[in-house]
């Protein structure tokens, strides 16, 4: 039995394997065609100070969407990492503010954060909870606490040493953008080379099978939720340092936005399919559309619907070829 168990997940595993690279592959050559074009459209696009400017804004994005890929592998949904990235901004910067050490307030802003992903993780499992309904109303909550903490007001008077490091520069690339090379090499260790990660698929392809082959499933689901909360604390955390300030409203909208990040990057929404390589590279396409369209002075409201229409088609295209499979 246990040999069968194996083989069905090994025969899951390459099938997967093989799904992601044609998919990755697809969005290697989009991301080329964009390059070129804005390339010969406009002067600017391919100066260094454009591109790192580009990667900057690509950054905080993209490590949302990071963890909420792993939330989605699971066949789960989270709205709630928007006000988690404001959450932890803010957080930070009271602390600080206040005279507290400066690592101390990021820890402590990373611990709350992860609290807030576990608790959506437990309302979800043990609560039953739908994943939308539990984020959304997380998503509520949080955004209550972070008005009443900051007196909806923004808090200023943050050390320098920590508004600095939005605009360092370390090994010619902007210390920003480490955070983020180093955030993708964690994801990538752990879908690749941990049980916790290849739970992750397992959970998103049956929960009922996994289950039923020994995955503690709970284990694995707040396990999830309690990550991407922890990848949505260091978004938060950088933005402060980038705004130089704690802003009530900061991080609204960056739940759709790295939710369309994962699902252009090849996340399906259905579970048990994504990788953190096509989510890079699904955010980087988001931002280049953004800079590209300012660039050539395209209307951002028309930018707007290009995005919007870009998901759909993405998602409609995800789900012809399950049909298809089927």
């Amino acid at each position: 039995m246990n040999n069968q168990i194996n083989d069905v997940k090994k025969s899951l595993f390459f099938k997967i394997r093989r799904s992601r690279l044609i998919s990755e592959g697809s969005l290697l050559i989009v991301l080329i065609v964009m390059i070129v074009f804005l390339s010969i459209m406009s002067d600017v696009f391919l100066t260094v100070k454009n591109i790192q400017n580009l990667l900057r804004q690509a950054s905080i994005n993209g490590i949302v969407a990071i963890g909420i890929t792993f939330v989605i592998i699971a066949g789960g949904i989270d709205l709630s990492v928007g006000a988690i990235v404001g959450f932890s901004g803010m957080l930070c910067s009271i602390f600080m503010r206040d005279g507290m050490n400066m690592f101390l307030a990021i820890f402590i802003a990373l611990i709350g954060s992860a609290i807030l992903g576990a608790i959506n993780g437990i309302t979800i499992h043990k609560g039953k909870v739908p994943p939308f309904i539990a984020t959304l109303g997380m998503m509520t909550v949080t955004r209550g606490v972070i008005m009443l903490m900051s007196g909806a007001a923004m808090v200023s008077g943050l050390p320098r040493s920590f508004t600095a490091f939005a605009v360092a520069i370390s090994f010619g690339l902007p210390a920003i953008i480490w955070v983020w090379i180093i955030a993708i090499i964690f994801a990538v260790f752990i879908t690749k080379y941990t049980t916790f990660g290849r739970n992750i698929y397992s959970i998103g392809s049956n929960i009922e099978s996994s289950w039923l082959s020994g995955v503690n499933t709970g284990k694995v689901i707040v396990g999830v939720y309690t990550l991407c909360a922890i990848f949505s604390g260091v978004a938060g955390i950088i933005l402060s340092s980038r705004i130089s300030s704690g802003v009530p409203t900061a991080g609204q909208g960056y739940e759709l936005d790295a939710i369309a990040a994962a699902v252009i990057g090849g996340a399906s929404l259905s579970g048990a399919e994504g990788s953190v390589f096509g989510t890079v590279i699904g955010a980087i396409i988001m931002q280049m559309l953004r800079n590209g369209g300012n660039l050539l002075g395209v209307n951002p409201f028309i930018l707007d619907i290009i995005i919007g229409s870009l998901i759909v088609l993405t998602v409609l295209f995800d789900q012809r070829n399950k049909l298809i499979k089927e």
